[in-house]
């Protein structure tokens, strides 16, 4: 999923706790999820920065030579300026995009 392209709030806001909690009927069960969606975001995102900053990595074995790689800074100040994990999934779960399913205990 392409997560630079999502409305989510780069900011703080206040979401209605109603909608947040209607797909489960349950506050705690719908925070839970969105947790976990969260942390799924955060790894994608970390793992893709980590691939693009190893494009323009430079491998010296002399501690001497530190070099101010463009764009590598630039690379990073662009995830930097994106919504936070949390925004991004609350978004996605306000527009049910969140697949989830509680299973039947016998």
């Amino acid at each position: 999923m392409d997560y630079k392209e999502t409305n989510a709030a780069v900011s703080t806001i206040t979401y209605d706790k109603n909608a947040i909690e209607k797909p489960t009927e349950n506050i705690y069960e719908a925070i839970s999820i969105i947790a976990k969606r969260a942390t799924q975001i955060n790894s994608d995102l970390k793992k893709e920065l980590v691939d693009k900053l190893d494009e323009f990595a430079t491998y010296n074995d002399s501690l001497e030579e530190v070099f101010e790689n463009k764009e590598q800074i630039e690379v990073s100040k662009f995830y930097e300026r994106l919504p936070k994990p949390t925004a991004i999934a609350v978004e996605e779960w306000l527009n049910d995009k969140v697949y989830h399913r509680t299973p039947e205990t016998e």
